[in-house]
């Protein structure tokens, strides 16, 4: 017997709140990226690390934000607490790792593919470990191609917004690019989502695991408590706001930007000077002219 699957149980609530918390997480991360190239290498890892822990925590926090409007009419659901917890761990660790290849290697060529590629298989792994987290009457069935769209959708949008992340522009560019982001991991979320079908059981035995109001409204108060951290951190920094740094003399100091950093992630290339011509002078005494 196929279950009769609602994943808008609340109307147009959860897809916008959902599609705000990428939109949120994307533009903390993508900026924390983006400062990352303008400082000293001392200081790129934790602005790197601040990153990717923002973008993993939005894409999580606006997948289940979009799970509570999921129901199937005909039995109830729960979560286990092991896997949705090892969900949003595969999302900060597989971001991060794409995260930092960009901003170690810069978001051109085999980089910034690679690093798209990592970060988008990690958005895809996320959405599919969590809902296998899911416990109900049933069991979850998946067509193949929708599902493979899905994780085409997370990859596209994970290398677009990494090449974002290292143009190395205004804060206004990052807000467009978080927008287009949160726009196609919450297209990705709902594409996969398409591609699930439910085959009820006969039996109407009780399902195991935590209600979604009981586990995933306290799990979020994490999460959301750390972007609006990330977010003091982003608006408090004074070059959050800039596209480039005033270089000053104290540059290569913790925490300084290091001039020949943005040199490279602007992909500006710096002239040779030649030296200026020196005039010649006649050597003749005014005797052997």
């Amino acid at each position: 017997m196929q279950g009769t699957v609602d994943g808008f149980s609340y109307g147009l609530v959860t897809p916008l709140v959902a599609y705000l918390m990428a939109c949120l997480g994307g533009a903390l991360g993508l900026r924390c990226t983006t400062r990352s190239m303008l400082v000293s290498r001392s200081w790129r890892p934790g602005w790197l690390a601040l990153g990717s822990v923002a973008i993993g925590s939005g894409i999580w926090t606006m997948h289940f934000v979009a799970m509570m409007g999921f129901k199937v009419e005909q039995t109830p659901i729960h979560y286990d607490r092991s896997i949705t917890f090892a969900s949003l761990g595969v999302a900060i660790v597989m971001v991060g790792i794409g995260v930092f290849i960009v901003g170690y290697r810069g978001a051109t060529g085999t980089a910034l593919m690679t690093g798209g590629a990592v970060t988008g298989l990690g958005i895809a792994s996320m959405h599919y470990l969590g809902m296998a987290g899911m416990r109900l009457n049933g069991q979850l069935e998946y067509n193949t191609v929708t599902v493979a769209i899905s994780v085409v959708i997370a990859v596209v949008a994970a290398t677009a917004a990494l090449w974002a992340a290292g143009q190395v522009r205004g804060f206004l560019w990052t807000v467009g690019a978080s927008l287009i982001m949160g726009l196609a991991v919450t297209g990705m979320h709902y594409t996969g989502m398409a591609a699930l079908s439910v085959h009820l059981h006969s039996s109407s035995a009780p399902v195991a695991g935590d209600s979604p109001a009981s586990l995933l409204a306290p799990m979020m108060i994490g999460p959301l408590a750390f972007l609006l951290l990330a977010g003091v951190v982003v608006m408090f920094d004074p070059l959050m706001v800039m596209g480039k740094p005033v270089w000053s003399p104290a540059e290569n100091k913790p925490g300084v930007p290091a001039r020949e950093l943005v040199h490279h992630t602007a992909d500006r290339r710096p002239s040779l000077r030649t030296p200026r011509s020196v005039p010649h002078r006649d050597s003749r005494t005014p005797q052997n002219r």
